[in-house]
């Protein structure tokens, strides 16, 4: 299950000119910063599987409540990034930013690798996507199901960390997040036709990631 009520989900492609600059801040400063923040729990970050799979990049943050991600915590770092942060995230591509509640978390744990499929859903909808979900919980090797819905005016808020960037993308109203022990067993799992019975809309963006590093709470101090 995942650690919490709310997650921060980033989708993002970086530059082969960056590659290196990116790793040494995403673990050394970046993650250690954002799971110092009061409420965060845990970050994730996964790696593409395949060529099909953009952006290439997922990063999962799993927080206590939606309200940890509109306080005011949250809101310093995004206002006051380290320059590290300032200069890599310019670098950024085809980056896709989701504040969102946590609907279904299902599963005895995590996994090493993971689906994550991006899509639009209503309202009146979220009762059957929920039990496709939980359902998807059931099949081989399958750790953990999530179905997460946006918040999309939290998740366009714009703050000095965002202020001239132009590859952020429209954010996903929902996503669903399969994790799983290895990439075949993810896929088996083809849920489009269902959620599409369900009353989910496309396009229905999907990739399937490997787990490349952890953090969990630190007090990390700028």
């Amino acid at each position: 299950m995942l650690a919490g009520e709310a997650v921060v989900a980033i989708w993002n492609d970086i530059p082969a000119d960056t590659r290196a600059q990116f790793y040494d801040w995403h673990i050394n400063e970046h993650m250690p910063e954002r799971v110092g923040i009061p409420g965060f729990r845990r970050g994730r970050r996964y790696i593409a599987i395949d060529p099909a799979t953009r952006p290439e990049f997922f990063t999962l943050y799993e927080l206590d409540t939606m309200q940890v991600a509109q306080g005011t915590d949250y809101a310093n770092r995004l206002n006051d990034p380290t320059p590290a942060t300032a200069h890599v995230t310019a670098r950024f591509q085809n980056t896709f930013r989701a504040l969102s509640r946590v609907l279904v978390s299902h599963g005895p744990g995590g996994g090493g690798v993971m689906l994550t499929i991006r899509f639009g859903c209503d309202a009146a909808h979220i009762p059957a996507l929920k039990a496709l979900v939980r359902a998807a919980g059931q099949a081989s090797r399958i750790t953990g199901a999530h179905f997460c819905q946006g918040d999309a005016a939290a998740s366009a808020v714009r703050t000095v960390e965002t202020q001239g960037r132009t590859d952020i993308q429209t954010p996903p109203d929902c996503f669903l997040m399969i994790e799983a022990t290895d990439a075949e067993a993810l896929s088996q799992i083809m849920l489009e036709r269902a959620m599409t019975g369900a009353g989910a809309t496309g396009p229905f963006e999907r990739g399937l990631y490997r787990l490349e590093y952890t953090r969990l709470k630190t007090g990390f101090a700028s």
